[in-house]
């Protein structure tokens, strides 16, 4: 259930950077295939993954996995 969360928070922020499958697969060195298997929640993104995730897409990793979410922040 998690992981399906934290998928289509994947796409979600793509979308919202307007960062295309095929494009956010490239930074990443994988497959679009593989990244369609991380944003469906199938297969977990490395932690590696997810740091470039985060930098790419410009959003605070753990905002970007759902770590936060509910929290308030100090900013």
């Amino acid at each position: 259930m998690d992981s399906i969360r934290w998928g289509r928070r994947i796409r979600a922020y793509r979308k919202l950077k307007r960062v295309s499958q095929i494009d956010l697969a490239k930074a990443l060195e994988v497959a679009p295939a593989t990244l369609g298997k991380m944003e469906r929640g199938v297969k977990a993104p490395t932690e590696d993954q997810w740091m470039k995730i985060s930098q790419i897409l410009d959003i605070d990793m753990d905002e970007l996995k759902g770590s936060k979410e509910g929290e308030d922040r100090d900013t």
